[in-house]
């Protein structure tokens, strides 16, 4: 069985649109009746609320490995084809686009746990896959990608991955949470969550304080200002060409980037899960396909 799973920093996102926090609780003890829950190495793990703290490499402890667990025992639920007995899984995974030739063979080793096959792909390009019969005609498309704790930026010409413009940046909605979180406990003392965040710049503003809405919303635009400003340092700039905006983070600050005035022609991939899809299609046109593959991985990435 095929299964793509998105590791965020924030979010566990899965190609059947189930997504979790990438959080845990250990017990020693069995957890109440009712509540999903995994056995491993003698412990019992929920999933949590409370996301892992940043983690620049998730292969440190098996906490990531006890998330993909569920998020394996989560796909084959909602396709309804459990079996009992050993079942045959190849696992797709993926990494940012900058960091993927120094560590897709180690996290691909990492969850080579009982599962048959691991296959990692580039972050960012990944997500490209549901739109790459359309932007593939754009001479030059710069990708953004706003996750959890990081925003990747990738360049494509012609379709093509070009790594000379290409980084990872420490600027995902997580800095803006806790950004939030400590402006509003000192000025207000309210204790404001992530999803209260959520809510608010959804629109869904409803029993939160006018003053708390306008910081929020304050400090939304000058996060994505920082984001385009630091892009822009380093020669990116998004007034020309084509910028395709993926990820949670774009999702939830659309309105923000659009109103920005520095993004000339930016195109939004809606679905959250768009890697994890973008997995599962890379997947498909390298090993089962006769298409003409629409970048070389050997010369770009170094899978091939």
């Amino acid at each position: 069985m095929l299964i793509a799973v998105d590791h965020g920093n924030k979010q566990i996102k899965l190609p059947s649109g189930k997504v979790f926090t990438s959080g845990l609780r250990e017990s020693d003890t069995r957890p109440p009746i009712g509540e999903d829950f995994l056995k491993h190495k003698g412990k019992y793990y929920t999933i949590s609320e409370d996301r892992i703290p940043y983690m620049r490499n998730k292969t440190e402890d098996d906490r990531f490995y006890v998330l993909t667990l569920f998020a394996i025992a989560f796909e084959i639920g909602s396709r309804g084809c459990y079996e009992l007995g050993m079942m045959s899984i190849q696992l797709l995974v993926g990494l940012p686009p900058a960091h993927f030739g120094a560590q897709y063979e180690k996290f691909e080793k990492y969850f080579k746990r009982g599962v048959n096959e691991v296959t990692a792909f580039p972050q960012a390009f990944a997500a490209t896959m549901p739109e790459y019969s359309h932007i593939n005609t754009f001479p030059r498309v710069t990708v953004v990608d706003i996750g959890g704790f990081t925003a990747d930026y990738l360049q494509l010409k012609n379709g093509q991955a070009d790594l000379s413009v290409c980084d990872s940046l420490e600027h995902g909605v997580i800095t803006l949470y806790n950004r939030l979180e400590s402006r509003v406990n000192s000025d207000f003392d309210i204790l404001l969550k992530g999803s209260d965040v959520d809510s608010i710049l959804n629109g869904e503003s409803h029993g939160f304080d006018a003053n708390v809405i306008s910081l929020v919303n304050d400090a939304a635009e000058t996060f994505i200002s920082d984001l385009l400003g630091k892009l822009r340092e380093r020669s990116i700039d998004l007034r020309s060409g084509k910028t395709l905006f993926v990820g949670g983070g774009s999702i939830l600050l659309r309105k923000q980037i659009e109103a920005s005035g520095k993004v000339a022609s930016p195109i939004f991939v809606e679905k959250i899960s768009a890697n994890a899809k973008g997995y599962e299609m890379l997947y498909t046109y390298f090993l089962f396909d006769n298409m003409q593959k629409p970048l070389d991985f050997q010369g770009v990435f170094g899978i091939f």
